[in-house]
């Protein structure tokens, strides 16, 4: 099992993508990526239970052929690094942490674009989105969270 986290900013300027998905939304994740705040938190929980250190890692912020690149190629190459050490992604849970835009109709599309890349089923991939009623940087709209917790199995 592997744990998984991380946060982003948001800032006029940027578009707003979310679970590998492009959202209508005024502000969006400021990172050296796309900022996919959902996938990175995979990509961590991923590489964490395979004990294949984070994101940051294999996928450094100051190297420029991440500058902007789309998340779901990360997430595509962690399930390819993952696969090196023979685990697949058995299923996953996770929740993002925003107040707007609200995500609920917007779940099953990012279900079904991240079992896309990374080669499973929908049902194992549980998307969950809360708020924090308004408190802390979540709460101000001054940037979002992602949690996620995976199984991997050995082949």
């Amino acid at each position: 099992m592997g744990f998984g986290f991380d946060v982003h900013q948001l800032v006029a300027g940027r578009e707003l993508w979310l679970g590998g998905i492009l959202l209508e939304h005024e502000k969006g994740l400021l990172g050296h990526s796309d900022a996919d705040v959902l996938i990175h938190a995979i990509c961590d929980a991923l590489l964490g239970a395979a004990n294949m250190r984070d994101i940051g890692y294999h996928f450094p912020d100051t190297a420029g052929e991440f500058k902007n690149i789309d998340s779901k190629v990360l997430l595509k190459k962690t399930v390819e690094l993952i696969a090196t050490k023979g685990y697949s992604v058995g299923n996953i849970d996770a929740t993002i942490c925003a107040e707007h835009p609200k995500l609920k109709a917007h779940i099953p599309a990012m279900q079904q674009t991240l079992s896309e890349v990374m080669g499973i089923d929908e049902e194992d991939i549980s998307i969950k989105a809360t708020t924090t009623e308004k408190l802390g940087f979540t709460g101000r709209e001054e940037g979002i969270s992602a949690y996620a917790t995976v199984l991997i199995e050995k082949d």
